[in-house]
């Protein structure tokens, strides 16, 4: 039994910032595993690439990451494209890969199933209703909202979402996708929407600004802290959820939770690339680290 399983597309990222243009390896699944690795968790990663990109695998199993990665003719090739303000990106799609099926998933339990879907046919719901009968289901909702047209990646409602969120019991958006699935751009109303939808934990992520969280009824509001350089956001929300989930497979509330996410991913903006601190690095910013807690409330309540 594993605490924590996630189930996502690695992927090739080109990643062009104001001060460089840079290529890695990404995607939700990638970033969220690597945040982990030094960590106390027990942690499987499903995921999916052409035999030329094994080498990731490989480095990934070297720093002792269990990974299970099932064949695909293409590697997700993502272009990130990042203005001066980092809340906010230009995404091309080069190439997509082999989706996710139940009939694919190979038979593992774990508390926690984080998915990661980076374009909208990647996880079958099928997937995601079954997993959410051995464990519970955590979503990053971006990819079920993404679709590709003449390489560019565009947004639009998720179609089986009334189908889907009832099976759905952590849910995470940024405030850009909230308001495409909600139709609001409201925190508050778009949190309690998705909540009437049957998801029991609601994260929106609101960049700079903190994070809202709610559940049975009440909004947490968690600030976010000033980094001391904004390099790369690449992986922030992954690098949030993967302290978030880590420290609710712990015991800690809502509030300490998400603290600890948003201290990870304050860490994670000053460099580029994944994660690489720790947990004694993430207590130091939750301990000495500057945050504007007025600054959430503004945010909400605006």
């Amino acid at each position: 039994m594993y605490d924590i399983c996630t189930i996502g597309h690695i992927t090739l990222d080109k990643v062009v910032t104001a001060q460089s243009v840079k290529y890695m390896p990404g995607g939700t699944s990638f970033y969220f595993s690597k945040a982990l690795r030094h960590f106390d968790v027990d942690y499987m990663l499903v995921t999916a690439l052409a035999e030329k990109e094994n080498h990731i695998v490989s480095a990934l199993r070297d720093e002792n990451i269990q990974v299970f990665s099932q064949p695909s003719e293409h590697t997700v090739y993502f272009e990130n494209i990042y203005s001066a303000n980092q809340d906010h990106r230009e995404q091309n799609v080069l190439h997509k890969a082999a989706p996710f099926t139940t009939a694919q998933m190979p038979d593992i339990e774990s508390r926690i199933f984080h998915l990661g879907p980076l374009l909208s046919d990647d996880i079958s719901v099928d997937l995601l209703k079954s997993l959410a009968q051995k464990g519970t289901v955590s979503l990053d909702i971006q990819g079920y909202l993404r679709y590709v047209k003449d390489q560019k990646v565009l947004y639009k409602d998720w179609a089986d979402k009334k189908e889907a969120l009832p099976h759905v019991s952590i849910l995470k958006a940024n405030e850009f996708e909230m308001e495409v699935v909600t139709g609001t751009s409201d925190v508050r109303k778009g949190a309690e929407y998705l909540a009437d939808l049957g998801v029991k934990e609601v994260i929106i992520t609101l960049g700079s600004k903190g994070s809202l969280i709610y559940k049975d009824n009440d909004f947490f509001r968690i600030p976010a802290y000033k980094p001391t350089a904004i390099v790369d956001a690449t992986g922030c929300g992954d690098t949030y959820m993967a302290g978030y989930l880590s420290k609710k497979i712990q015991g800690a509330d809502i509030q300490e939770a998400g603290e600890f996410g948003a201290a990870m991913a304050t860490l994670k903006i000053q460099s580029s690339g994944p994660f690489s601190g720790n947990a004694a690095m993430v207590e130091e910013v939750l301990q000495y680290g500057e945050c504007d807690r007025e600054m959430i409330a503004q945010a909400i309540y605006q």
